[in-house]
């Protein structure tokens, strides 16, 4: 176990930030914190970094209580969404420059600094000052900066929710594999769970100060625990009990002992298998190509569901299906 937060609670003005908080990491893994806009989980990542006092709780690094500790000593890696770059230094020396702050040799610092530029993709970037960089760039220079002096913990704040998709997608394969690669245990915030889903070997659903479920990926997108998680992680059909009841009785044989009033089904768009069928009794209401697969409203027994199919298997507007096969899983209503 690398860190250990146990207890933690935070209150602005009155207003519950954190609402006793639990949760430990592995040495070598991935965490994602992922929910909405004021779950809490920018504060969270602050107050690990020790830039954010909390009102209770512990937290533990190495097994070492450092809940106390001020931030210049708990050996923490820092990436913020905004790149933070000193504009007047060149990429080489704002990898350094905390490097200078601890008094390292010349020597060591350059070398050092050329090593993780080279690390991550900007070998012979380093005499480049910020405003010659994209941003793809600019963000790889603050993770360098932030490897620089070897942190025991490695802390992303949304580190690429300012650049454009395609770069996006390209970075947070980078930014796994670097972690990987090196070792270090990472925690990242996020509100996209595209990069969850993709970055995280662990993720920490969060929604107003509270850990709705923490697990891998797979974990959360086929077997989520409460409503929150099932809409919020990926696209969701739930279907109450009563429903299922009537329609699809053989999976009330599945659900939670004695949770038959309390759960609902939650079926993802891509557990739904529909066919053409003239005698069917659901239809297609739209249809949206997006490619590689096609996204389908279907008006089925008196709901809308919500159908993923492979973009050359889809059917079109207005054509009568039967639903095929089902599978899903029951969820805290």
């Amino acid at each position: 176990m690398h860190l250990r937060i146990d207890d933690l609670s935070k209150a602005w003005n009155g207003h519950t930030v954190l609402d006793d908080v639990s949760f430990s990491t592995a040495e070598d893994e991935f965490v994602c914190l992922l929910g909405p806009s004021g779950c809490g989980k920018t504060t969270l990542l602050r107050i690990v970094a020790g830039l954010t006092t909390p009102d209770a709780g512990r937290i533990a690094l190495g097994g070492r209580d450092i809940t106390a500790l001020p931030a210049r000593d708990r050996r923490m890696g820092l990436v913020f969404q905004a790149y933070s770059l000193f504009p007047d230094m060149t990429a080489a020396a704002n990898v350094g420059y905390p490097m200078r702050l601890r008094r390292e040799s010349p020597a060591k610092i350059a070398a050092r600094s050329s090593e993780l530029l080279e690390r991550v993709g900007l070998g012979g970037f380093g005499a480049r000052f910020p405003d010659e960089l994209s941003g793809g760039q600019q963000q790889r220079v603050a993770l360098a900066r932030a490897l620089a002096t070897e942190p025991a913990m490695l802390l992303l704040d949304e580190p690429l929710s300012a650049l454009d998709p395609a770069i996006r997608a390209q970075l947070r394969t980078e930014i796994r594999s670097l972690q990987r690669g090196l070792g270090i245990p990472t925690i990242m915030v996020t509100h996209d769970q595209d990069e969850a889903l993709a970055m995280a070997d662990t993720i920490i659903c969060m929604n107003h100060g509270r850990i709705e479920q923490s697990g891998s990926p797979r974990d959360l997108y086929e077997r989520p625990r409460t409503r929150f998680v099932a809409e919020f992680v990926g696209r969701a059909n739930l279907l109450p009990t009563a429903f299922v009841r009537d329609a699809l009785p053989g999976f009330l044989e599945r659900r939670p002992p004695g949770a038959e009033a309390t759960y609902e089904l939650c079926l993802r768009p891509e557990d739904i298998v529909i066919v053409a069928d003239p005698r069917g009794e659901g239809v297609v209401e739209e249809t949206t190509f997006l490619g590689n697969l096609t996204r389908m409203t279907l008006s089925w027994r008196g709901r809308r569901l919500l159908v993923e199919a492979s973009g050359r298997d889809s059917l079109s507007r207005g054509q009568i299906v039967t639903v095929d096969a089902l599978r899903g899983a029951w969820v805290c209503a």
